[in-house]
């Protein structure tokens, strides 16, 4: 097998960057820092066969088949996409690649979907026979449609700036969709997020006990050094024919500060460091980060809200005044504890959902073109995924 460094040499250039792009997409992120893909894995994809029906078959979760026009389109809108932005052929074999994976990617989402609006169902009507279940999907799916022509469609006018119906569909199927496609998606999402709420408890209880001993057990993590915050007023030795002449300006800024009685007006006046402008007031520091040993020696040593005298280092002269320290230590508990407690609740939900979909995954057969991506799934029968529909396909219209 071809080291990924081997392949770089292969595909070098722009449809090797392209390429990047559309494994970007593949992996649902923005950033083009993909892995990038070896030759052995780009030449098993060539052994990979889609269907070309859409209304071929490609998974079924319970009693919903999942056909290949629910998938394809946005496939194909994603690789136009990012071909068009490229203005670049890219070899064959590499766009099979990107579309085998898009179209696994994709077909995994809606088998998830698929699987929380069976669960739905089944909660709904048990093992009651088909004319109850199919009268309890009708019902459900009246309800999906209403509310999306409540809250999502005015959302989608509102996006692609249209009130037709038509005009909007012809919009969306530009991008690999269509209205009559983004209704049943909005109605398997709706479905499935009732699903989700109804088994995993929103708000769980996070006790007392429960805190502390996510204290004692991440104390590394509340660990803080020692800081201060305090006003500082600098001159630069740059900034003067010499020593001395700095030296009269920074006493002198200093008398000002102490007989006017504020450091931060004469700061944002005439202070030459960088926090000058801002009244010359530096928020928590740790010990240790300061550029200048001195500065940093004094800010840990002064006693609070006194002027210090003048600090004189390499780059100038300053005048310091402490107004908050705190000594290295563990961060109390009272000030932590309402961030663990939101930190224990999102744990406990997130292993509530996981759970869920592990009884799901267990209570929903799947069958699937590539079972090996969906725990628990079977190979979808032959007899099934290449089976063809009479109908000819319409312009991508399913």
């Amino acid at each position: 097998m071809q080291s990924p460094e081997i392949f770089r040499l292969v595909v070098i250039g722009r449809p090797f960057r392209v390429l990047v792009a559309l494994i970007a997409l593949v992996l649902g992120i923005r950033s083009v820092n993909a892995q990038i893909p070896t030759r052995a894995e780009i030449d098993k994809a060539q052994s990979i066969d889609l269907p070309e029906d859409p209304a071929a078959v490609l998974a079924v979760v319970g009693q919903s088949p999942i056909f290949l026009g629910e998938i394809s389109p946005k496939v194909q809108a994603r690789i136009d996409e990012v071909l068009s932005k490229a203005g670049q052929e890219v070899p064959e074999d590499q766009l099979k690649f990107a579309r085998i994976n898009l179209t696994r990617g994709m077909l995994n989402q809606a088998i998830q979907n698929k699987m929380l609006r069976e669960s739905f169902l089944l909660d709904q009507v048990g093992t009651q026979n088909a004319d109850k279940r199919a009268e309890a999907d009708a019902t459900l799916a009246a309800r999906a449609r209403q509310m999306f022509y409540e809250s999502e469609l005015p959302q989608l006018k509102k996006q692609y700036e249209v009130e037709d119906l038509t005009e909007l569909d012809d919009l969306l199927r530009e991008k690999g969709s269509s209205l009559s496609a983004r209704q049943r998606d909005f109605a398997d999402a709706m479905l499935g997020h009732l699903y989700i709420r109804s088994k995993v408890e929103q708000e769980p209880t996070v006790s007392l006990s429960e805190i502390i001993q996510h204290y004692r057990n991440h104390r590394d993590e509340y660990e803080q050094a020692a800081a201060a915050k305090w006003e500082q007023l600098s001159v630069m030795k740059a900034n003067f024919p010499s020593t001395e002449a700095a030296e009269i300006a920074i006493k002198e800024m200093g008398r000002e500060a102490y007989y006017g009685g504020s450091m931060q007006a004469v700061a944002r006046e005439k202070s030459q460091e960088p926090f000058g402008r801002s009244g010359g007031v530096h928020d928590w520091t740790t010990k240790g980060s300061l550029a200048s040993e001195k500065l940093d020696q004094q800010i840990f040593s002064l006693r609070l809200n006194e002027m210090s005298e003048v600090i004189t280092d390499d780059e100038g002269m300053h005048i310091v005044r402490v107004l908050e320290r705190r000594d290295a230590g563990f961060t109390p508990l009272s000030e932590v504890q309402d961030e663990i407690r939101a930190k224990i609740r999102e744990q406990k939900i997130a292993e509530s959902q996981k759970q869920v979909m592990q009884e799901m995954q267990q209570r929903i057969p799947v069958w699937s073109l590539f079972p090996e991506d969906i725990p628990g799934a079977e190979p979808l029968p032959k007899s099934i995924s290449s089976r063809q529909s009479n109908r000819k396909p319409s312009a991508g219209r399913f």
